[in-house]
């Protein structure tokens, strides 16, 4: 691919204060911003309007009319980021988690390799909830199952750059369009064959933080999700296999 395109999906639900330092960041290296607003409250949408001010020729933002769930608000940025003929984004959590300095390494190993996904592998501090670490192990391995590969490292880190013509290709195909998405977006691309790089990335918890995350009602998401996704592994399985022997796995 000669004609590389880059630029930058934020989801933003309530963290208009967080995501603005990440927008002067990707401003200030000449990459164009695409902030969806995804049905945040007033004091979200204010922040949202004042980035948008500052940045009139370097930021679209998108608003939702409602909440709809992280997967659906980028979705949303990469249908547009596709009509602003980008060719591949990253896509950046707008809580501040992830080190963003991290972006332009990532974009130098997708202009080496324009068909692959890269995605964030995860370098957690002491901040870590135990917890969310032992749900992340749990879901690769179930990744590990439902791709019949140990090709996706971490399934769950919302720090990746797509290329966007497959995204495209599949996003009619997405059912969970909230915490289950990173996941689900993930292994359908691995089974039509988008190759997946895994690279670190370190994750920061900040005192304080605002987290989106429903213990009980996420986690439930999750199970069903990977139910579904472990059934259309076996509707595959003669696909996946024949894949695997063409690789010499």
């Amino acid at each position: 691919m000669s004609d590389i395109r880059q630029g930058a999906v934020i989801p933003v639900y309530n963290h208009g204060s967080t995501a603005e330092p990440i927008v002067d960041y990707l401003v200030a290296r000449h990459i164009p911003v695409i902030l969806v607003d995804d049905g945040s409250y007033l004091k979200t949408k204010a922040a949202l309007a004042r980035i948008e001010k500052k940045y009139p020729d370097d930021v679209t933002l998108l608003t939702r009319p409602e909440n709809g769930g992280k997967g659906a608000a980028v979705l949303t940025g990469i249908e547009m980021a596709a009509n602003m003929g980008l060719t591949h984004v990253i896509q950046v959590d707008a809580d501040g988690q992830h080190d963003i300095n991290r972006v332009e390494p990532f974009f130098e190993l997708s202009k080496e390799h324009p068909d692959a996904l890269i995605c964030g592998c995860p370098e957690y501090d002491a901040t870590v909830p135990k917890n969310r670490q032992k749900g992340r192990k749990l879901t690769t391995e179930m990744v590990a199952i439902e791709t019949l590969s140990r090709d996706i490292k971490d399934a769950m880190c919302g720090f990746r750059v797509y290329p966007v013509a497959p995204v495209v290709k599949i996003k009619d195909k997405i059912a969970s369009l909230r915490m289950g998405f990173d996941i689900e977006i993930l292994v359908r691309l691995h089974w039509a064959g988008v190759p997946v790089i895994s690279e670190p990335v370190k994750v920061t918890y900040p005192a304080g933080g605002l987290s989106n995350f429903r213990m009980v009602h996420d986690n439930i998401e999750i199970s069903a999700l990977h139910t579904r996704l472990f059934f259309g592994m076996l509707i595959r399985l003669p696909k996946l296999l024949a894949r695997r022997k063409a690789h010499g796995r």
